[in-house]
């Protein structure tokens, strides 16, 4: 119990831990667990769509000048207007553009962190297993990741071609397509589908010690895949909880009373708010509404 000493030694409490997430200009109904649905976190959650940035774009990994400028500002809109503690990415091919948003990120507040994809997991996830053990890594499209395996290796120092990793891709579950096409994903009709991949997957590759989901609509299955696998499962969101776990009071032991608790309501967001209204044209996918709210 946190006694009254506890408090007043605390009159200027800190900051409640927040997310930031960069997001594709690219607009769907995300469901609970999809890293843009912000019920999908217990901490305070902040999204910026950089318009322009086409699915089609980051996949590629090359972003012309504009989509450039326009990314890094919404990396230094997150840090100063929202003060974010940590920032990722609603695409797990934003692992392309790791360097360049952590290096703004220090610019602004040495203590962000950045973590644009789950993939960022994978050298400790190769660690703590046995050597071995294979890493399934399960991603929406089985040859565009491959696609990703020269940046990887260059920015991390893994390659793709390791025998150790394994790849699925989920393209052909039936429903799964909806990712593709941007529509609403319907999970309890896609989920057995990728339970029955999954099984599928382990029995061609028994030795899996651990199982990582790449692509960030792919969360909402993580319970099912843990209990039919038996086998920890990491995705996007266990990659945010890491982070923001490091910055998060422990309610349990030590110290209390220096953070503030949040209220556990999210601010109001719809696809397009919060970007500039010098921008706002640049949008691919308009807002479904035909508005674009806090506008700065």
């Amino acid at each position: 119990m946190m006694s009254a000493a506890d408090v007043h030694d605390f009159p200027n409490k800190k900051k409640v831990p927040r997310l930031g997430v960069i997001r594709l200009d690219y607009d769907y109904p995300a469901a609970p667990g999809d890293i843009d649905c912000a019920d999908t976190f217990g901490y305070p959650v902040f999204y910026k769509v950089v318009p322009g940035l086409t699915f089609e774009l980051c996949q590629s990994g090359n972003l012309p000048d504009d989509v450039k400028e326009r990314f890094i500002k919404s990396i230094r809109w997150l840090i100063e207007e929202k003060d974010v503690s940590c920032i990722t990415g609603d695409c797990g091919f934003m692992i392309y553009f790791q360097r360049m948003a952590l290096k703004e990120a220090r610019k602004m507040d040495s203590s962000v962190t950045v973590m644009m994809s789950a993939l960022i997991q994978l050298k400790a996830i190769l660690i703590g297993v046995s050597i071995e053990q294979s890493i399934l890594i399960m991603t929406a499209n089985q040859s565009s990741l491959e696609n990703v395996q020269t940046a990887f290796r260059k920015e991390f120092g893994v390659t793709f071609f390791e025998s150790r990793l394994k790849f699925v891709g989920c393209e052909s579950v039936e429903g799964f397509e909806a990712v593709a096409k941007g529509k609403k994903v319907d999970v309890q009709k896609v989920e057995p589908g990728i339970i029955e991949l999954v099984r599928q997957t382990l029995e061609k590759y028994p030795n899996v010690g651990a199982i990582i989901l790449e692509c960030t609509e792919l969360p909402p299955y993580a319970n099912g895949i843990r209990e039919v696998s038996g086998l920890p499962v990491f995705d996007a969101i266990t990659c945010c909880d890491f982070f923001m776990n490091g910055f998060k009071q422990e309610r349990r032991y030590g110290k209390q009373g220096w953070q503030h608790d949040w209220d556990g309501v999210q601010d109001k967001y719809q696809f397009g708010d919060n970007v500039h209204h010098s921008e706002k044209h640049h949008l691919v996918h308009k807002p479904s509404s035909g508005e674009i709210n806090g506008e700065l």
